[in-house]
């Protein structure tokens, strides 16, 4: 019987991970987490961004757009 494997949940994204997804400079998006606008957490040295937090400053953007 093979085993599925179970992919677990992504807890946070990188900084890079989130230039990548947004297509935004590193500049912009340090400026976002600086100003609050884009919520984050730290793990030991490492800055991460939730999806949750992700998904609602874009939502944010897409109002203010709007």
């Amino acid at each position: 019987m093979k085993r599925r494997a179970q992919t677990l949940p992504v807890a946070g994204f990188s900084v890079d991970e989130v230039i990548q997804c947004t297509g935004l400079s590193r500049q912009t998006i340090y400026n976002e987490l600086n100003a609050g606008r884009l919520r984050s957490f730290k793990v030991g040295r490492r800055r991460l961004v939730s999806p949750a937090a992700l998904d609602s400053w874009v939502k944010k953007l897409e109002g203010a757009a709007a």
